[in-house]
């Protein structure tokens, strides 16, 4: 596995490839590593990998915000003397791609937001997540939490699949439980309309977490968007359908190349 690095501004990440670059965000409570089954992209991308403020072994833990995630990014690609990028981001790391997108919009060569979010109002907060708030903020604590966390992201229960979900699913109490009110406090309805580059939105068609309804609405918010529902897969189709999945993020970058 590539070692990682450690950024002026105390931000690990993991670059490997050449090409186009192309920044990978994790999700909550995930680590930098959980990419690995995208590695493989570094033959055609050069891939910036970082674990946000205060998860994996990134030892900021202040300032938990998806704003000052996004600064992290941007500060590193800066370090980097990277001008544009692909920007993709994973769930919680779709709200930081947006954010991205929202300071330095040129920086963003195109948007790639899978199973991700942009608003969560009332009631969707009522239906999605107050019945299993507390167990939600328990996640981080106890194992049987985590095989509850699994449960909720996985759609296929292959041994691998749950194995690689466990290792590279690593929450720390707080920094995990503040990240998740940093997701609710997300309100891109206004931003997203003004987006102007190219973007694609994936969803899981049985996304317990975030629905695949939740990404449709993202679409019909972002002009000139496209979004692909991956069947037979949750959550993680990053994880459950890496080679379906790593070909739909390579079809999409090649067009956009193609296009320029």
């Amino acid at each position: 596995m590539e070692t990682a690095r450690i950024s002026k501004l105390g931000v690990p990440y993991m670059h490997l490839g050449t090409g186009e670059p192309l920044v990978l965000i994790h999700g909550l409570g995930e680590v930098k590593e959980g990419w690995e089954d995208q590695f493989e992209l570094a033959n055609q991308y050069e891939l910036i990998i970082p674990d946000l403020r205060g998860h994996g072994k990134c030892s900021k833990t202040e300032g938990i915000s998806i704003k000052n995630f996004a600064l992290d990014i941007l500060g590193l690609l800066m370090e980097l003397k990277i001008e544009t990028a692909h920007i993709l981001g994973l769930s919680m790391g779709g709200a930081v791609a947006q954010e991205i997108y929202r300071q330095a919009p040129e920086r963003c060569r195109t948007l790639l937001l899978i199973s991700s979010f942009h608003y969560f109002p009332k009631k969707l907060k009522s239906v999605l997540f107050e019945p299993r708030k507390e167990l939600l903020q328990q996640v981080s604590y106890m194992k049987e939490h985590s095989d509850y966390a699994a449960r909720m992201a996985l759609y296929s229960w292959n041994k691998d699949t749950v194995e690689k979900f466990n290792k590279f699913f690593q929450p720390k109490p707080q920094i995990f439980v503040d990240s998740l009110v940093a997701c609710f406090e997300v309100n891109n309805l206004s931003l997203l309309p003004m987006v102007d580059v190219p973007t694609l939105i994936i969803g899981g068609q049985y996304d317990s977490v975030l629905p695949v309804w939740i990404q449709a609405w993202m679409h019909r918010l972002i002009p000139n968007s496209e979004f692909i529902i991956m069947r037979n897969t949750g959550h993680l189709a990053k994880l459950e359908a890496k080679d379906r999945f790593n070909r739909l993020l390579r079809t999409f970058l090649a067009k956009q190349k193609a296009a320029s």
